[in-house]
Formats: structure tokens, sequence, C-alpha cells
């Protein structure tokens, strides 16, 4: 026959059931035994001590503001440089544009110490070889000629300083005369031509 089953009670698996007991003592390792975190263990990042990052701090501040006052020095002197330079260059523009001017004042000397021994039309034609040899100097410094008669009339370029009845529907709002001409200076507008103009209504 067959053997009689276990009496109730522990029963052979009781050992394993204990050592899952709940109510068992936890472990008595030594807490120095437990791993460290953060900074003062021997595996951390080492602790940097308050005065340490203090004087690290006004070091990296002493070299940055060092460093801003080069920089801001080093731009001074540049722009100071360049405002220098561009002066100088005007001033050398301006010295070549005397120069090719000298010819023309000589020839203005030559002109005002005659004495009157000329003749009406020499003198005549001695002021117009002035006058366009002046005026050709110019133009090749950059300035230009504005006299709009005929052309219509433009604000921007010309000063209205009276205003007649048109002869024609077609002449209506344009130059019918130039009492002081304009100039342009390499495209900037340096005197307005100042014309009468033709207007239906009375004004420009």
């Amino acid at each position: 026959m067959s053997e009689p089953a276990s009496p109730t009670g522990r029963s052979g698996d009781g050992a394993d059931l204990a050592s899952t007991d709940m109510s068992a003592e936890p472990s008595s390792r030594a807490d120095d035994t437990h791993p460290v975190f953060g900074g003062g263990g021997s595996s951390g990042v080492p602790m940097e001590r308050g005065e340490e990052a203090v004087r690290r701090l006004e070091e990296q501040l002493d070299s940055a503001r060092e460093q801003h006052l080069r920089l801001a020095a080093e731009f001074d002197n540049f722009r100071k440089r360049i405002a220098r330079e561009r002066t100088e260059l005007g001033d050398r523009a301006q010295a070549a544009l005397v120069t090719r001017l000298l010819d023309v004042l000589d020839d203005m000397d030559r002109l005002a110490s005659d004495g009157g021994t000329s003749s009406p039309e020499n003198l005549r034609q001695a002021i117009e070889l002035v006058d366009r040899k002046l005026r050709k100097e110019l133009e090749a410094a950059g300035l230009e000629r504005i006299d709009p008669v005929g052309q219509a009339f433009d604000p921007s370029l010309h000063e209205a300083v009276s205003a007649v009845p048109p002869p024609t529907e077609a002449q209506d709002h344009t130059v019918s005369a130039t009492f002081q001409t304009g100039y342009r200076y390499k495209g900037s507008l340096v005197r307005p031509a100042r014309v009468q103009v033709f207007s239906a209504h009375g004004q420009a």
C-alpha cells in the first residue's frame, strides 16, 4: 500500500517559504560597503571648495574684462584711422580738381592783365575759350548742367519762380525759360534750376 499523506503543518517546502518571509531581518552589511552617489566618494567628481570657485570666477571675469577693453581700444583706433583716411582721400580729390583748374586761372590772369589792348572780338573769343575749358574740367569731375528749357517741369530738379499761359496745349506744364542754371554733381542735385513754367492754371 502507498504511504499515508503527510500530516497538516509545515510541509517539506517550508524551508523554501521561510526564505521569502518579509519579516526576516535586513541584511547586516555595513553602511560603508554601499555605493556612494554624488560628490565626495572615490567614484564621484571632486567637490570644489567655495573659496576656490570664487577665486576662479574672479579670474575669469578679470580676463573677460581685459579682453573687452582691448577690443574696444582696437575698434576705436580702427574707427579713427578710417575717418582720417576718408578725410585724406577727400583732400587729395579736391587737390586734383584744383590742379586741373590752374590753367583756367592762368587764362583769367592773362585776360585781367591785358589792359584793354585787345579788340572786343578777341576779348570775347578769349572769354569763350576760358569758359569752355572751365566747363570741360568741371564736367570731367562729375558736374552736370541743368538747363531744362522745353522739357517737362520736374519739381525734383526745377524750382518754378513764375508761370505763364502756354501758347499751345501741348506746351502746358513745360519749362518756358531758365532764370538760373541748375547743377548735379555725380548724380546728386547741387542746385535746382530756377525756371519759368507754361501753365494753363497759372501755377506749376
